[in-house]
């Protein structure tokens, strides 16, 4: 089913301080990119086109990918792979999958492979070092996929070092509040998808409305359990926010579900990382 509420595309810039990084990284520019539900209808090639151009204009030094690259087919990652292939950096681009991708049991595979034949290196449990030994990069297994570990792969590194984490659901914040974690990235919300101005994403109002209603009443509520299907923690839906001393920003994403996009845009997110002791 076609979206019915669809709006442009925002590109949101933002400053985020990262204890001891490193002076030969301070200034770095970052892009990051979630949720994309490639179907050709939630997500056109001409608006992934934009967003393609828009981040090669802002020349950054590492484009990062977040998660859902299809919804519930894996058949269109193909085509995706094809136009991604044209995203630019001078460090490369990397990518984390999202549970959408793990619907199908060879959907991880099928993914992984056509986002690894056009050069970005998707992480599961893994660390990679684009800025060398001094800022790693880790890409965590999606929350749902049964083998969400940032323990092991945490504990590999220096509890000194600086380091950014690809998470694709934002509610593995409250895990890895046990590690450092001095910048996590995440997606999966969609921001809300619609948000009332002046207030916050519906998802929210839902949620607060469902938690004042005696439990057999609950499930009058429309969406009340699809909405805590998604995440736990809508507060956390989209934008900055501290988690206990991580910082965790996460992505509203390029793609939509019915019915749409309302005071929710759709989000290409610009950082640049500044230095702090």
């Amino acid at each position: 089913m076609n979206p019915i509420f669809l709006e442009p595309l925002q590109v949101d810039r933002l400053n985020i301080k990262i204890r001891n990084l490193p002076e030969s990284l301070a200034g770095i520019k970052l892009v990051q990119m979630s949720d994309f539900h490639y179907d050709g209808y939630c997500l056109t090639p001409e608006f992934l086109e934009e967003a393609i151009s828009i981040s090669n204009g802002e020349n950054p030094d590492l484009v990062l990918l977040t998660g859902d690259y299809v919804t519930d087919d894996p058949t269109p990652i193909h085509d995706l792979a094809s136009r991604i292939k044209y995203l630019r950096s001078r460090h490369g681009v990397y990518a984390c999958l999202g549970n959408h991708d793990n619907y199908y049991s060879q959907g991880r595979a099928d993914i992984t492979k056509a986002l690894t034949k056009v050069n970005v290196q998707v992480l599961w449990n893994e660390i990679a070092k684009p800025f060398g030994e001094q800022f790693p990069l880790v890409g965590l297994a999606d929350f749902w996929s049964g083998e969400f570990s940032p323990k092991k792969i945490l504990e590999q590194i220096d509890p000194h070092t600086p380091r950014l984490v690809l998470s694709h659901n934002p509610d593995t914040a409250a895990l890895l509040k046990n590690w450092r974690v001095d910048l996590q990235l995440s997606g999966h919300t969609h921001g809300g998808q619609i948000t009332i101005p002046g207030y916050r994403p519906v998802p929210i109002l839902i949620q607060e409305l469902g938690q004042s209603i005696p439990k057999p009443l609950r499930g009058w509520i429309p969406f009340l359990k699809e909405c805590s299907q998604v995440v736990r923690h809508w507060e956390w839906s989209q934008g900055h926010h501290e988690v206990g001393s991580n910082q965790l920003y996460v992505n509203r994403g390029l793609g939509t579900y019915f019915p749409g996009r309302l005071f929710c845009p759709p989000e290409l997110t610009v950082i640049t990382l500044e230095r702090y002791r």
